[in-house]
């Protein structure tokens, strides 16, 4: 089950169909909306201050959202895709974004809407990033305009993972109610 915690009066608050994987952690002022999923180990702590993500947008496994207190704030638009491991740290993040694994995005960075951040870019505070921008490298500088074919990349990976998080929680449902799962499984020593 997934940890979802008040922190000082203030409970996250989830939209309808959301999906929380049994070891994502929501923390605080954190607000999900419709049909956003929060994948395995991944952690959106709103301690600090606020942190909102969109409909159908998913935070995939080991992904960490959070911000500095009083600097900037975490807010992610819809139909975005956040890859593994990436960090986010007090951004804006526009609709249908894709955000690359083991990417990290520093306090007041803004990306516009429909970009694509390239795996492992870092991008710099106070960065502000066009809409439709193809971003890479340490530190992230534009390295061109979203071409057609990859504009639809960050929807239809959010697309995507709706659906998967539908697998997934009847999946969880089918384990819990005793049927064949991980949990009923012996492991045989050779």
């Amino acid at each position: 089950m997934a940890l979802v915690l008040a922190l000082d009066g203030v409970s996250p608050r989830l939209g309808r169909d959301v999906f929380l994987a049994p070891s994502a952690t929501v923390i605080g002022d954190v607000e999900l909306g419709d049909e956003a999923s929060v994948w395995f180990g991944a952690v959106l702590r709103g301690d600090i201050g606020a942190i909102r993500v969109g409909p159908r947008t998913n935070v995939q496994d080991l992904a960490c959202l959070h911000l500095t207190g009083g600097v900037s704030r975490t807010i992610v638009g819809a139909d975005v895709t956040i890859g593994h491991g990436a960090i986010l740290h007090g951004c804006l993040v526009g609709d249908g974004c894709l955000i690359g694994m083991g990417s990290i995005l520093l306090d007041n960075v803004e990306i516009g809407e429909g970009s694509v951040i390239a795996a492992g870019a870092v991008v710099p505070p106070g960065k502000v990033i066009p809409a439709r921008s193809l971003v890479r490298g340490n530190p992230a500088r534009v390295i061109g305009e979203v071409r057609p074919d990859q504009a639809e990349l960050g929807r239809m990976g959010a697309a995507g993972y709706v659906e998967n998080a539908r697998r997934f929680r009847a999946a969880l449902a089918a384990t819990a109610a005793g049927a064949p799962g991980v949990a009923q499984h012996e492991v045989k020593k050779p």
